[in-house]
């Protein structure tokens, strides 16, 4: 049998229980080792023992005096931007070299987008997974700008209000915060900025996204089919993830330039990209894509680390 790294998850709630059971039914490189909450009465250590996998329900301690905790090599963090710093501090003290999958803002470790950086990540002990509205946009912000300067990116990111539990919430500072920083950082944008809706629509809608790109003069073909390409390879892993419509563009000519705060006066391309992304349905309703995502792109990047580090 090929070996497997063994994985903890940290934070029982939807988050954790959905990346528990898409490590039970897809992990190829990856198997459970430990759920960890801190609600001994949660549904995800209610399932994760029925499945077979130990538990605990006193946190990042319970973790450390489980009987096989020396032979975790992964730990998912699904709590909060606040608790990650904890846990992670905590888990170095016993297990120095042990990597760490952020699902969290609190972005101690370097940003991921695995179908935009993976590849430049692979020896991190800590990677931060940015947002959920971050995993659906930053890969067409990266997009254009493997075709033309980006001067500019601005993100509006709507999710169902009932898909926004108390972690995302308590985080909605931080969401913005990190998803504008790594607009700059991984999408290639000199400016970044990023807006999050919770819609409270009944029947609760998909996650819906929208980018907007203000770049230098570009050929549209080529962009476009950057663009398409990059949709396609992020559907690798998030089947659910899709344009929702032809990319838009209009030419912003110099004789009648845009003013965008912080950036002046601009002229150039502006792209226009619309995106959807539904569930797989896993724990989490269809309708809850902007968990799916963070989810599925987790377990795509440490899935990628396991391959690397048993060298198959």
């Amino acid at each position: 049998m090929t070996r497997k790294l063994k994985a903890a998850i940290i934070g029982s709630g939807n988050i954790g229980t959905d990346l528990m059971i898409k490590i039970l039914r897809h992990g190829k490189h990856l198997e459970m080792g430990a759920m960890v909450g801190i609600d001994p009465v949660s549904d995800g250590l209610a399932r994760a023992a029925r499945m077979g996998v130990p538990t605990t329900h006193e946190g990042v301690e319970g973790l450390i005096n489980l009987p096989n905790f020396a032979e975790i090599d992964v730990v998912f963090d699904a709590t909060s931007a606040g608790a990650h710093v904890t846990n992670d501090a905590r888990l170095r003290e016993f297990k120095p070299g042990i990597r760490m999958i952020d699902l969290t803002p609190a972005a101690i470790g370097p940003y991921c987008v695995p179908v935009v950086n993976l590849n430049d990540r692979l020896d991190a002990l800590n990677v931060n997974m940015v947002t959920c509205g971050g995993q659906a946009t930053i890969p067409m912000v990266a997009a254009v700008s493997r075709v033309a300067k980006v001067h500019y990116a601005e993100i509006v990111a709507s999710i169902s209000s009932k898909s926004a539990g108390p972690g995302t919430r308590a985080n909605i500072d931080e969401f913005t915060e990190t998803t504008s920083k790594a607009i700059e950082v991984i999408g290639g944008a000199a400016k970044g900025k990023a807006i999050i809706v919770l819609n409270p629509a009944e029947p609760p809608l998909i996650m819906r996204d929208t980018v907007y790109v203000l770049s230098a003069a570009a050929n549209r073909v080529e962009v476009e089919a950057s663009i398409e390409e990059m949709a396609a390879a992020v559907q690798q892993y998030v089947p659910g993830y899709r344009l929702k419509q032809k990319v838009q563009f209009d030419e912003i000519p110099a004789s009648a330039p845009l003013n965008i705060p912080g950036l002046g006066k601009f002229s150039g391309l502006k792209t226009s990209v619309f995106l959807e992304v539904e569930g797989a349905a896993h724990y989490l309703p269809a309708y809850a894509g902007n968990l799916d995502i963070m989810t599925s792109a987790a377990l795509a990047t440490a899935e990628r680390m396991a391959q690397a580090a048993l060298n198959v």
